[in-house]
């Protein structure tokens, strides 16, 4: 059996609607522009990106939880931005698929903000 690790990722509705389009299996590719992708380590600073960014932006936000191949993670450093809650990964956007391939289960949609 292999070991996970539990990472959550703030969202909007249009990423959700591109979640939802692949069954909740995996994150659409990145833009030109987002040379990486970002998952947190952690919900409260998922839910703080959520409230501070996602809705005044956007309108809503939400908070998805997934799990991933613990082995596979283990080549990422985990960054800290901020304080002792804002660790984060920095996925590169040319491994998104790889990245994809090593979630275990679904995506889950843990809270929504408005």
């Amino acid at each position: 059996m292999k070991t996970t690790t539990t990472l959550f990722r703030p969202i909007n509705d249009k990423e959700l609607a591109l979640i939802r389009d692949l069954l909740f299996e995996g994150f659409p590719p990145r833009l030109p522009e987002q040379p990486f992708f970002y998952p947190v380590m952690n919900e409260a600073y998922a839910t703080q990106i959520t409230k501070e960014w996602n809705v005044p932006t956007y309108g809503v936000g939400f908070v998805v939880k997934f799990e991933v191949n613990t082995n596979y993670l283990s080549q990422f450093k985990v960054q800290n931005v901020g304080s002792k809650i804002h660790d984060e990964l920095w996925i590169p956007s040319e491994k998104m698929e790889e990245f994809n391939d090593q979630i275990v289960g679904k995506i889950e949609v843990v809270s929504e903000f408005k």
